[in-house]
């Protein structure tokens, strides 16, 4: 479910395909950085989104296994792609390609993350929306929410290997 209470509208939003939207956030996914585009795209603006977490913009038909692989991939120090259904503030909702990568400083620790977004393509779109409506039919078997997004989890790790080699193999697959 969102971090917030929006109706959704059903209505997509694009953006250009040489557009990317941008942001950072520090170690615990709170915003600390959103460009133009991503004010834009989200229907924020810079004032109410920097502090917040990420998940504000989180749509309730992504599945808590994808974030928590996002999570775990960028927390080990190594970048993700992945496809990513987001929510504007209106109830609108936006596709993009992200690519997730740790922000280290000078010294080599991790200060944070930065997420480079793009357009991504109709039929990797088309591709993907069956995979998560699985993913989150998986999820909905369970009460309680982590049991769910372990089972779900499980059921990606197994769709990746019927499919590819491994999970970044697979997402440039669809």
């Amino acid at each position: 479910m969102s971090a917030n209470p929006i109706r959704l509208t059903g209505i997509e939003r694009t953006f250009g395909e040489d557009e990317i939207i941008v942001s950072k956030t520090d170690l615990k996914g709170r915003i600390t950085y959103a460009n133009e585009v991503f004010l834009r795209i989200a229907g924020y603006t810079e004032d109410e989104i920097l502090g917040k977490p990420h998940n504000i913009i989180r749509h309730p038909d992504m599945p808590r296994c994808v974030f928590k692989l996002l999570w775990d991939t960028i927390q080990n120090q190594r970048e993700i792609f992945a496809y990513v259904l987001n929510l504007a503030k209106n109830g609108d909702h936006y596709w993009v390609f992200a690519h997730v990568t740790p922000t280290f400083d000078s010294s080599g620790t991790v200060i944070g993350y930065h997420s480079n977004r793009r357009l991504p393509n109709a039929s990797s779109v088309a591709a993907v929306i069956p995979i998560y409506r699985r993913l989150l039919e998986e999820e909905k078997k369970f009460a309680n929410k982590e049991e769910g997004m372990s089972a779900s989890g499980a059921l990606l790790m197994r769709m990746i290997q019927e499919k590819a080699a491994d999970y970044d193999e697979f997402a440039f697959a669809v």
